[in-house]
């Protein structure tokens, strides 16, 4: 199974999520602050998911997410006592790609990390243009096996809700996906945030792409999203 970092200065709080998710087969790593779970998510590249809380001492769950994100795509789901629409946002322009509320249910807590950490098995699409297995538009490059993007033969850093996203619309280039379609097939049925999430993923994901992004991922005004055919 995976190795899951989990941080929070609750030390119930993480024996509770550590001794759930062992029993569940992974290996878990606690972080008591989040200067200590950076140490330790640069002493185990093989890190598979981080669960942060938000108020932690030291660095906040939102730093430890922006550090995560400049080496690591891995899954992130941040963690607060808190409800507010700042607090989600802030935390999906770190770049989390989960945000769950205290308190929640172990059960429910699994069940959605089990779904990050599977949700990125695409398969490889067979109706465009591929080389070895990777859909190419333009000098884009997207290869679902490998969750790799390259952008003029450069690798382009992505979470793994950016990356599904991006999938989802080069694999049928032209067509339109209404936000609450991308919320459902990519964030699961049982998501029950803002979606506006949607948009704050498509803009990071035009940010990173440059010019490539923001001429080809296109919003259909009142709709959604699609990519360029072209």
């Amino acid at each position: 199974m995976a190795k899951i970092l989990v941080a929070d200065d609750e030390e119930l709080i993480r024996k509770l999520i550590g001794d759930c998710l062992k029993k569940n087969g992974h290996t878990v790593l606690e972080a008591e602050d989040g200067a200590k779970a950076i140490e330790i998510f640069k002493k185990n590249p093989d890190i598979k998911l981080a669960m942060l809380d938000i108020m932690m001492p030291e660095v906040d769950g939102w730093q430890v997410c922006r550090k995560i994100r400049e080496t690591s795509g891995i899954p992130v789901m941040l963690v607060s006592a808190r409800s507010q629409d700042f607090d989600q946002i802030m935390g999906f322009e770190s770049g989390a790609d989960d945000y769950v509320t205290k308190p929640f249910s172990l059960a429910v807590l699994v069940r959605r990390i089990d779904a990050l950490l599977q949700r990125g098995a695409v398969k490889t699409p067979t109706n465009q243009k591929e080389d070895d297995g990777n859909i190419v538009i333009n000098e884009l490059s997207v290869n679902p096996s490998a969750y790799e993007v390259t952008l003029g033969g450069e690798r382009i850093e992505l979470t793994l809700k950016e990356f599904s996203i991006l999938h989802k619309l080069c694999k049928s280039p032209g067509r339109v996906y209404s936000r609450d379609k991308l919320l459902d097939e990519i964030w699961g049925m049982d998501y029950d945030g803002d979606i506006r999430t949607v948009d704050s993923h498509v803009a990071r994901l035009r940010t990173k792409l440059g010019e490539w992004g923001n001429k080809n991922i296109v919003t259909v005004y009142g709709t959604g999203y699609k990519v360029n055919n072209n």
